[in-house]
């Protein structure tokens, strides 16, 4: 195989990787790293596009674990932190949304796992877990529904200034709200699970009516 042939079929970097040249090419690196991009979908997993959920993976987890592994150095350097926007979604099972809440419980892990082992270096990491955040993200995952009980949802400007908060102090996970952190600290644990789960079907029903 000839040179040529080498880069014809060589993989076109990621985005991740395009992030990393640009910041190199500028003379840049970064002392906090905030991963944010994500999206869901609403409907049952087997009828939903698979290529679009597989998608959906790659951008919540794969590209979040690239981002959060590939400046490691650089955050030391500065002590700075990583905050992952995960959401309480991944404390719960989430029947109608069953790829975005496994995402998301992977970052809420994923998160926890590497706070505890960037420790010694001085890299602070916080899982930032919202409930509704009104968005583009609704209309993206296909959500009719976007009336939620009140005292959940928040605002975009009140979790970030949350989120940044929380990092800023070394928090391990930042629940915006008392009525999501009884969601994700309470309800989650203590509902027996195929009770959880039945309610979880029967609000994405609505949502997807």
């Amino acid at each position: 195989m000839s040179a040529s042939d080498d880069l014809r079929t060589a993989a076109p970097p990621t985005e991740a990787e395009r992030l990393a040249q640009e910041l190199t090419a500028r003379k840049l690196e970064p002392a906090f790293l905030v991963n944010n991009a994500g999206y869901g979908l609403l409907g049952p997993a087997a009828r939903l596009d698979r290529a679009d959920q597989l998608a959906m993976i790659d951008l919540n987890c794969r590209s979040l674990t690239d981002l959060s592994l590939r400046f490691v150095d650089s955050l030391a350097r500065h002590r700075g932190g990583i905050l992952n926007v995960a959401s309480i979604s991944g404390f719960i099972p989430g029947p109608g949304m069953s790829v975005y809440n496994a995402t998301k419980a992977f970052v809420i892990s994923f998160s926890e796992g590497l706070r505890r082992e960037l420790k010694p270096k001085g890299v602070r990491v916080t899982a930032l877990c919202p409930g509704p955040v009104p968005t583009e993200f609704q209309a993206r995952a296909g959500i009719m529904d976007v009336h939620y009980p009140r005292g959940f949802d928040r605002t975009a400007e009140d979790v970030a200034r949350q989120g940044y908060r929380g990092l800023m102090r070394g928090q391990r996970v930042v629940i915006p709200g008392l009525a999501n952190k009884l969601v994700a600290q309470l309800a989650a644990r203590l509902t027996p699970r195929r009770v959880l789960l039945a309610q979880l079907d029967a609000r994405q029903l609505k949502q997807r009516a």
